[in-house]
């Protein structure tokens, strides 16, 4: 295995019809066809960077800009944003083309972290990347960033969670949309 890979070197990009079985009932595709194509292209792009098996830790938000149509001709653009020992982080694009009248919208965008894993099933330390341009270190710094945040925030999750009091929580609270009727 290379100790550093190129992004280009598995950069993916997915396309697929939108037909009529992946639509909810007002006519749009349905959210989770949209999330299935993306955990299947950041599959492809994380196993192609580390030569391994890769499965889903985490999906950081994902942003639903724009409906996609039926007989919209969807594409995923994924490549490899960010590198840790064991883990990956996917940066996922995907556009809508109307075939008809070849409109483009970006409909949504993601991250997904990924986790290698040995023919033992234990994790296995991915390749480092080899940064070519602007675009891509300043990907991999946001990556970072999102990484050190979300430390930051788990952190912050826990003092939250250990609130005791209704008197804490309604201070916490106090200017948010909710009335507490909590007896006792």
């Amino acid at each position: 295995m290379k100790e550093y890979k190129k992004v280009s070197e598995s950069e993916t990009t997915l396309t697929e019809l939108m037909i009529p079985s992946y639509s909810n009932f007002g006519g749009k595709i349905h959210g989770g066809v949209i999330l299935s194509l993306m955990d299947k292209v950041a599959y492809v792009c994380a196993a192609k960077h580390t030569d391994a098996y890769c499965v889903t830790a985490a999906i950081e938000r994902v942003d639903f800009m724009a409906p996609v149509e039926v007989g919209d001709l969807v594409s995923l653009l994924a490549s490899v944003n960010y590198t840790g020992t064991t883990s990956l982080v996917i940066g996922i694009r995907v556009i809508s083309e109307n075939i008809k009248t070849h409109q483009v919208k970006h409909t949504n965008t993601s991250y997904f972290t990924m986790v290698a894993f040995g023919d033992d099933n234990k994790p296995v330390k991915v390749p480092g990347l080899i940064l070519e341009n602007h675009r891509q270190a300043y990907r991999f710094h946001k990556g970072l960033l999102r990484k050190k945040l979300k430390t930051k925030y788990k952190s912050e999750e826990v003092s939250l969670v250990s609130m005791d009091t209704t008197g804490e929580y309604k201070k916490a609270l106090k200017d948010e949309r909710c009335i507490f009727q909590i007896q006792g």
